[in-house]
């Protein structure tokens, strides 16, 4: 999972013919990518605003582009997993196209404030509809499609506020770039990118893990993960 996707969880015991969940630092290693994974699809930004600063536009968009296809090659050449830098690198190339075309370098963080914009009306809906969209891809992730979550009203409300939280802090983060961006301060949407990425999304999975973790270890909510 990248900076705008939901968390995995872990909860409860598995049966004893299935693999053992990962840890709590397992999962969240996973979902940021590791040290290397959060440095590395934030390199290119970096590289985008310190460029912009001391050139201009154009260089900028050609750097940023290039770091992060040497990124993902590396990632290949070295045989990793390569899903955090191609996410990266398309994001990157999105943003970079839409700067070059239209010759304003607030454009390069376009496509990432409308995503932002969309993933939390998105979450927030889904929320009201009673179909927490947090619970449904910890069912796909987490239990293997199943989805007895449904079923039980304590589980179902703590995936519904949980679906809240990461709604309103979405909005709220992309409310920030949104204005800086209409403010027409792209050093300062740069920066923003950076500070408002990985930190509040690491901070939302740990709520996330604990809680649920929390929610199904208690002895009147039976364990979601095997039915």
């Amino acid at each position: 999972m990248t900076p705008g996707q939901p968390p995995t969880v872990e909860t409860g015991s598995t049966p004893d013919d299935e693999a053992p969940l990962p840890t709590l630092a397992e999962q969240m290693a996973e979902q940021l990518g590791g040290w290397r994974g959060m440095l590395e699809s934030s390199i290119p930004v970096l590289v985008f605003v310190v460029v912009n600063v001391v050139t201009e536009l154009r260089p900028a968009v050609l750097a940023s582009v290039g770091v992060a296809v040497a990124i993902a090659v590396g990632r290949l050449v070295q045989r990793r997993p390569v899903r955090h830098a191609v996410n990266g690198l398309v994001g990157v190339g999105i943003g970079a196209f839409i700067a070059w075309r239209s010759g304003d370098d607030r454009d390069f963080y376009l496509p990432g404030i409308l995503y932002g914009i969309g993933y939390g009306l998105v979450l927030l809906l889904s929320a009201l509809v009673r179909q927490p969209l947090v619970g449904w891809i910890w069912s796909v992730i987490v239990a293997g499609g199943r989805a007895e979550w449904r079923h039980d009203p304590r589980l179902v409300r703590t995936f519904t506020w949980l679906t809240v939280l990461w709604g309103v802090v979405w909005l709220a983060k992309v409310g920030v770039q949104a204005a800086l961006y209409l403010a027409d301060m792209g050093t300062a949407l740069g920066i923003a990118r950076l500070a408002l990425g990985y930190p509040p999304y690491a901070l939302l999975l740990l709520i996330t893990v604990w809680t649920v973790r929390r929610v199904t270890r208690s002895p009147d909510v039976a364990d979601p993960a095997i039915g």
